[in-house]
């Protein structure tokens, strides 16, 4: 049996703490640099299924952004737009196709990504570790990292900054256990493959589904197979936009990750990148100032005049109206549900924050109200017939 001990577990008093294999196989991990955690260790081994998952479905470089084994964001590694890199705070750096899909992956809702666990479907090479430098991080989880990115990741946090490398070749057994409150649980893993084969079933009058959209639906569906459950994953562009985990109603799911998606959409509002913020200051503070401002709080704080601390000009309100008119310029954005819409009423929700597509198992007795809701409004929708729990 080979172990690594662990400072603790998911709370200090939670000791001894360790994570192992039975029988003669050692770990297919090794710690290049730091001392990981007990939920490190759970973000970094979910994190790196969803990018080895992507990959393996799209083709294309992926990366993903978790926080608490759940997913923050996630994206294949295409090419940023200038937009894109005003708003993720990637001006200047060179980037490949990785370090694209890290940057989407945590530009996708900056906020939870801070004090990230990254996981990378590719070598990290020296772009990537560049731009990991810059970022509030807790570690990453990779196949392999260049000489000259592991060199910069050891600088990071003082040099205890959490490096993982995988085999990549890694199969886990065909049966996994877990114990809780001193009871064995068994189950088969999870082995289903997500592939373009689960959108083939189009239940509703558009049959409408471009390349793109196949793709958006892919990477909704494999970031929720590792997201915890109820969960709803909103994507465009080839990274998602809004992910709802671990919400006790769906409705509950389809509201917050369309809320997530339409912050997304307002930091790129001309009013937006338009802001003139003070020099030097930190990315997390400037994430924190541009969340207040698109949030119904602005106007309070503009009251109190905290802006000098964070703008140089007094930035002008971004109105009630103005919100409303540019998120309803939002479109072509996918969706994907870990299990059944039970009402019509997610459809009503979604399609406000611009969604034209939908995958989700079907296996509804209300079926048919969800086709009517998607009809109303010109949306295609798939029904997979497989559900994605995950817990």
């Amino acid at each position: 049996m080979t172990e690594l001990e662990l400072k603790y577990g998911c709370n200090p008093n939670q000791k001894p703490a360790r994570i192992f294999m039975k029988g003669d196989a050692g770990l297919p991990l090794k710690v290049l640099n730091g001392k990981p955690g007990y939920i490190n260790f759970m973000d970094a081994l979910n994190s790196w299924q969803l990018v080895k998952a992507l990959k393996k479905a799209t083709g294309l470089p992926s990366a993903a952004s978790f926080k608490h084994v759940s997913p923050a964001g996630a994206a294949i590694g295409t090419p940023l737009t200038d937009v894109e890199r005003q708003i993720y705070f990637a001006g200047g750096f060179d980037t490949s196709p990785i370090a694209c899909a890290y940057i989407k992956a945590r530009g996708a809702d900056r906020l939870c990504s801070y004090g990230d666990w990254a996981a990378l479907s590719d070598v990290c090479d020296e772009a990537t570790a560049r731009y990991l430098a810059m970022e509030v991080s807790d570690g990453v989880i990779a196949p392999g990292y260049t000489d000259e990115a592991l060199a910069i990741l050891k600088t990071k946090k003082k040099g205890g900054y959490n490096v993982v490398e995988i085999d990549p070749d890694y199969t886990p057994a065909p049966i996994e256990r877990r114990s809780i409150f001193g009871i064995v649980f068994e189950q088969g893993y999870n082995d289903y493959e997500i592939s373009e084969e689960q959108l083939s079933n189009i239940v509703t009058a558009s049959k409408d589904l471009p390349q793109e959209a196949r793709h958006d639906l892919m990477l909704a569906l494999i970031t929720l197979k590792y997201t915890q459950s109820n969960s709803v994953c909103y994507t465009k562009n080839g990274q998602t936009i809004g992910v709802g985990a671990g919400q006790q109603s769906r409705i509950h799911c389809t509201r917050l990750a369309g809320n997530k998606a339409n912050n997304w959409w307002l930091r790129q509002h001309p009013k937006v990148l338009g802001l003139q913020f003070v020099d030097n200051i930190r990315r997390p503070n400037r994430d924190n100032a541009i969340d207040v401002y698109i949030s119904d709080e602005y106007e309070d704080v503009l009251a109190g005049g905290v802006w000098q601390e964070t703008f140089q000009v007094k930035p002008e309100v971004l109105t009630e109206a103005e919100k409303k008119e540019w998120i309803s310029k939002l479109s072509g954005v996918s969706l994907g549900s870990d299990a059944f819409f039970p009402f019509g009423d997610n459809v009503e929700r979604a399609r406000k924050s611009g969604v034209q597509y939908i995958a989700e198992p079907g296996g509804s007795i209300r079926d048919d109200n969800v086709i009517a809701a998607c009809d109303k409004y010109g949306i295609t929708m798939a029904f997979t017939g497989m559900r994605l729990f995950h817990h």
